[in-house]
């Protein structure tokens, strides 16, 4: 097994992406990577030789203050007053698989050779990454516009043996875990502090993280309503490939040919039914778990094209002779898909939510509340109104981010994405959807087992065999909340191969 990545042209995916992570892969430069990286640095230290105009960010202040021209005794310093300066975040610490993630992403952008930072520079960060020495990062300070500039320069301070870090779980000054490794300080050069701070890895590591783990649920709601049809007893017809061959939506074909998958073979999902019709939240899961998985497809199209992107400013381009002041930094793009990923998502808790609803209502010869003795036993009444909670805090969150901007920089930034709160939004309401899709989980295993011996489909009750091994039948009262914890980590515990994810 290759537990090496080398950073290259050959654009990065999810699944080069989570095998990366999964395997603990470590990272090195290519060959050719190492050849723009050092041609491009070559390049824009002979172009400031030569030319006395004001270049913006290299020879002149930042934002506002572009008309400033600095002297060239002083651009060392001025790149590192620019990190200094910028690191103003707030607010919770952004989690270590999400500051390692903006480390390879940051590294990818600058190996393009567009960026003009010295090799040196994205050497350090390598190592960084391949030492799990990780930067403490704040979630608040982005406006998703000019790069993420307040989490970017926090990353970016321990490059010059500023800042703190993480390291083997404890939390150091970056100068005393730089001396554990014998490594000095990076003297910044002209533009490189720039080139760290413009850029929107803190948005897109955001992203790529809960998409990932969106995939990941997308499936778990499939198979976990299909688990809780089967407990309800409820109607296989609406699945049937007819049905969406005329209404042909990719994940709706897909989510209905999936549930068809899981319960072949069920005893209870062939056997007669008294009833014609399923509430919507089970007879349109096609219809509803497709149209999410049509926006992870549209959101990962966005991801993949901005992973692979250069997002810094200027851009400079050798071959054209050219140093370019653009706009590659703004979010726009990041932050209406961040958008869009979380009212997809939200959107599958509430359809979960609602199938628990049914569990527990006492309907279909199923006892209120799944448990024996309703009224000396509360039994699964209070789970749903946690899901219900989520829910409602989902809808708070999926509020689009994007919608709003705001000055700053004295004027010169008067349009922002807000991409940065859509990201740090994102990640929450993911994993309160896990926590949602993990309460029908405990609800739909306890139903089932009130249809013994009537059982549901091989895989399906293979599925249950190793879950409930983790969380028993509960024949009275008991902590829930303790089984509703268990059954969250049994869903991060389990492993899907990254092609029934992605493809």
């Amino acid at each position: 097994m290759n537990l090496i990545h080398h950073i290259s042209d050959s654009p990065l995916n999810l699944s080069i992406v989570q095998d990366i992570i999964m395997q603990n892969k470590k990272l090195e430069l290519s060959g050719s990577a190492i050849q723009k990286i050092t041609e491009c640095r070559k390049y824009l230290d002979q172009k400031l030789k030569e030319n006395i105009n004001p270049i913006y960010g290299i020879n002149t202040g930042f934002g506002s203050l572009h008309n400033v021209k600095i002297s060239s005794e002083n651009l060392s310093k001025l790149q590192e007053n620019l990190v200094m300066s910028h690191a103003c975040g707030m607010g919770n610490e952004v989690p270590e698989k999400v500051v390692k993630l903006m480390l390879l992403l940051k590294i990818q952008s600058l190996s393009y050779g567009h960026s003009g930072v010295q090799l040196a520079t994205v050497q350090r960060l390598v190592d960084f990454y391949n030492n799990d020495v990780l930067p403490i990062i704040y979630t608040q300070g982005s406006l998703g516009a000019s790069g993420d500039l307040a989490p970017l320069a926090h990353m970016s301070l321990p490059i010059i043996g500023k800042g703190m870090v993480k390291y083997k779980g404890e939390q150091l000054a970056s100068s005393e875990v730089l001396k554990q490794f014998n490594w000095k300080p990076i003297q910044l050069q002209s533009k490189e502090g720039l080139a760290l701070l413009n850029g929107t890895q803190f948005m897109i590591a955001y992203g790529v993280t809960g998409l990932i783990e969106s995939f990941k649920l997308s499936y778990f709601a499939d198979l976990i309503g299909s688990i809780s049809l089967d407990a309800f007893d409820g109607r296989i017809e609406p699945f049937n490939e007819l049905v969406h061959l005329v209404r042909p939506h990719n994940g709706q074909i897909q989510t209905a040919k999936r549930i068809a998958d899981f319960l072949e073979g069920s005893e209870i999902i062939t056997q007669e039914k008294n009833h014609v019709q399923d509430p919507y939240s089970f007879r349109c899961m096609p219809q509803v778990h497709g149209a999410t998985k049509d926006t992870l497809k549209f959101v990962e199209r966005t991801f993949i094209t901005e992973m692979n992107a250069v997002t810094d400013n200027p851009n400079i381009f050798i071959n054209a002779d050219e140093i370019i002041s653009g706009g590659n930094f703004h979010g726009q793009p990041l932050a209406l898909a961040l958008d869009y990923l979380k009212i997809a998502m939200a959107e599958l808790g509430n359809i979960s939510e609602r199938r628990t609803f049914q569990l527990v209502s006492g309907n279909r010869e199923l006892p209120a509340f799944l448990i024996d003795n309703p009224g000396l036993n509360s039994g699964f009444m209070i789970p749903q109104y946690t899901a219900a909670s989520i829910v409602s805090a989902n809808k708070q969150l999926a509020t689009p981010a994007s919608v709003d901007s705001i000055v700053s920089s004295n004027g010169q930034e008067d349009h922002v994405s807000m991409g940065a709160n859509a990201a740090v939004q994102s990640y929450q309401l993911i994993e309160n959807v896990k926590s949602i899709l993990a309460i029908e989980l405990l609800n739909a295993s306890q139903a089932l087992m009130f249809r013994f011996p009537k059982k549901s489909s091989l895989f399906i009750e293979s599925f249950l065999k190793s879950y409930r091994k983790e969380v028993k039948f509960a024949s009275e009262d008991q902590i829930f909340h303790e089984s509703m914890k268990t059954t969250v980590s049994f869903i991060d515990d389990f492993c899907i191969e990254n092609i029934m994810l992605f493809d």
